[in-house]
């Protein structure tokens, strides 16, 4: 049996941030993070489409509006120091038709009050920041940008594992948490792991490991999947920064926009749709045992009955190109199908609560010497160095 102060369970962003702070403000301690994959950063953080969120969205007071403001400038600062590649390139949020202007002049009052530089401008100011979109008026948020997360995570570990006698453990899954006196036995595939705090930052499973540890959850992880297309090198001219649609705000999700990519490329998307695997990145890839999970919940039918009509819709561009595209064309209307090549999904964890609302908040909680993550989604990677601020503040009061 292996010994550590801190065991902290999955190896994405969130988790690594939160090794890398604890690592800072406590030397002392011994911290040992494992993960069920071969690689860090696998999931979310591996198939994140690499934007620099400014916070414009979020409700002002929310921990997702506090973590991104603090956590974008946090990560400029870590990403000058290590000399990791990003680029402040700004972004353009884009109403398309005259029923949108007050849900931009919402989001733009919210962006005021996070504190955030941003502009309302005109269609002329518009096209001379993205000559080839489309929109009568839009916000302009010129300190939004791009970056490759999977590059602060490979930094992160480096600096986590100088920084004492810490440890990674790759293809090691965690099966049950189970109580030792004042300590805790971490039962996993292919060791044990004695600890005296656990810290779950298991994304997609994040509820299970809340579970192992004995606590139920009061969320469910549901699976939404995110397809994307990259624009072909003879279409990439068509974006120059970051163009979003007026997202609906019964929804946690952007709507499908482009994003030029930091090692060169333009993405395109994603769509959200409920997938059938917790990781289930192929529209065809099914799990029996997650499908049933979600299909149980007592949220599920509750949640369908509200978004049915959106998550049909979403279906649809899942299995329609034309219609994905059709999406695209309203912010950039030159842009053509055959412009598009499909690009690698990524799966989001949702939470989702017993009467079928989706969680629109990071939502962090203890249960005396376990911390779990139980909803991370986006803006997650921007606002994960102070996410792991924010869990090294829970920690301290249990130390």
């Amino acid at each position: 049996m292996e010994t550590t102060d801190i065991c902290i369970i999955g190896s994405g962003i969130v988790g690594l941030a939160t090794a890398w702070q604890i690592s800072k403000q406590h030397p002392n301690l011994r911290i040992t993070i494992l993960d069920k994959e071969s690689e860090p950063a696998y999931h979310q953080t591996g198939h994140n489409s690499g934007v620099l969120h400014s916070g414009i969205y979020y409700k002002p007071g929310s921990l997702k509006a506090i973590n991104c403001r603090a956590g974008k400038a946090a990560m400029e600062v870590f990403c000058k120091e290590e000399e990791i590649a990003h680029d402040i390139c700004g972004k353009v949020i884009v109403a398309t038709a005259t029923e949108e202007l007050p849900r931009l002049q919402n989001i733009y009052k919210r962006g005021q009050e996070n504190g955030v530089n941003c502009e309302i401008i005109d269609r002329h100011r518009l096209q001379e920041l993205e000559p080839h979109a489309a929109g009568i008026q839009a916000i302009h948020v010129p300190e939004a940008g791009i970056i490759n997360y999977k590059e602060v995570c490979l930094r992160l570990i480096q600096r986590v594992q100088e920084a004492g006698e810490n440890l990674l453990h790759l293809n090691t899954k965690v099966l049950k948490i189970v109580p030792d006196r004042d300590r805790l036995r971490v039962l996993c595939n292919s060791r044990e792991i004695d600890a005296k705090y656990v810290i779950n930052c298991a994304g997609l499973h994040s509820d299970r490991i809340t579970r192992a540890g004995g606590q139920k959850p009061d969320v469910q992880i549901f699976p939404f999947r995110g397809e994307y297309y990259e624009l072909k090198l003879s279409a990439q001219h068509l974006c120059k920064t970051l163009i979003y649609p007026v997202p609906d705000p019964r929804y946690p999700f952007l709507g499908v926009h482009f994003t030029r990519l930091i090692e060169g490329g333009v993405e395109c998307g994603p769509n959200a749709v409920f997938a059938t695997a917790r990781e289930g990145y192929s529209r065809f890839d099914v799990h029996l045992g997650d499908l049933l999970e979600s299909l149980t919940y007592p949220g599920f039918f509750k949640l369908l009955k509200n978004v049915w009509q959106e998550g049909a819709a979403e279906l649809h561009r899942s299995f329609s190109k034309a219609a994905f595209v059709k999406a695209l064309q309203r912010l950039i209307p030159e842009i053509q199908s055959d412009q598009l090549v499909e690009a690698p999904s990524g799966v989001r964890a949702q939470a989702v609560s017993p009467d079928g609302s989706l969680l629109d908040d990071f939502l962090i909680q203890r249960n005396q010497n376990i911390i779990n993550v139980c909803n991370a989604p986006s803006p997650a990677a921007t606002s994960s160095l102070n996410i792991g601020k924010h869990i090294v503040t829970q920690l301290e009061e249990i130390l």
